[in-house]
């Protein structure tokens, strides 16, 4: 069965493991999803990630998920830009995530960033996800 938002399936996945209380969680692999997770490691939201290889040309990623004094780090998370509705933003219209205290993780044609990121280098793109 083919699906029809693999970065949101990602986003629910660790959604749910914060929820469960889980260490770490498991999803499919891609580039755009390494590529957010990289982003998010960076911003202190996760531990860390691992590919492995399961068959030839098939992925799994291991996200380890991270807590504080027993809560987990990521109090909320979600996708602003969906297959059937993408979201673009100008790095001028794009607002701040909780005054600040979130990020935005946004798909420029300089990769993927956060939203800090992207203003500093004055460059706008896709809203993939929210993050706090």
């Amino acid at each position: 069965m083919t699906m029809s938002d693999p970065l949101g399936d990602m986003l629910t996945r660790i959604r749910n493991g914060q929820r469960s209380r889980l260490q770490v969680v498991t999803s499919p692999g891609s580039k755009l999803r390494a590529n957010v997770l990289d982003v998010l490691q960076r911003e202190g939201y996760i531990r860390g990630y691992t590919e492995q290889e399961k068959k030839p040309g098939i992925r799994e990623v291991s996200i380890e998920l991270k807590y504080f004094d027993g809560e987990p780090v990521i109090r909320h998370i979600s996708r602003v830009s969906k297959p059937g509705r993408r979201v673009y933003s100008k790095i001028k219209d794009l607002t701040t995530v909780r005054n600040g205290l979130g990020i935005a993780i946004l798909s420029t044609p300089r990769g993927v960033m956060s939203d800090h990121e992207a203003r500093a280098q004055n460059v706008g793109g896709e809203v993939l996800c929210q993050v706090f």
